[in-house]
Order: C-alpha cells, then structure tokens, then sequence
C-alpha cells in the first residue's frame, strides 16, 4: 500500500464512521480511499482537457488544416472580441 494520512476528527464521528463503514463490510481505510478516489475522479479535470485537445487534434488532420490556417482562425478569433 501507499503512504499515510493522518486526520483529526472528534471521537463520536470517529465512532459512528467506523460503525457505518462495518456495516458496508469494509474497513475504515477502505471507505476512506474509495472517497478519495471518487473526489479526484470528480474534481480533477486534466483528463477531460486532455481528451478534448485530442478531439481538436483529429478534427485538424480531419480537415487537413495547415498551420497558416490555424494561425488565421486565431488571429480572426482574437480581432473579433
């Protein structure tokens, strides 16, 4: 396994979270990795950037665009805001 975080909570949380998480079946460590994993799924949003410069990239080839014509949109983009 990984590296350790160490958190403070008051007791009676601690108490009702481990009573909670037995009754799913699973450890305290497990629930908390699985809310971590699921934070980062939602919150983090480089795999979305990277899937949509992938999708420009391919409607580029797609089209056949040249770089001149890449720089013209850009410029016609820029002058007209």
């Amino acid at each position: 396994m990984g590296s350790q975080i160490i958190v403070r909570i008051d007791e009676e949380k601690k108490e009702k979270f481990y009573r909670l998480v037995r009754m799913e079946g699973k450890s305290a460590s497990e629930k908390i990795r699985e809310m971590v994993e699921d934070y980062i799924a939602k919150t983090d949003v480089s795999h979305v950037i990277d899937n949509l410069w992938s999708r420009i990239g391919l409607k580029i080839k797609d089209k056949e665009y040249m770089e001149v014509d890449i720089e013209k949109m850009i410029k016609d983009a820029r002058a007209s805001q």
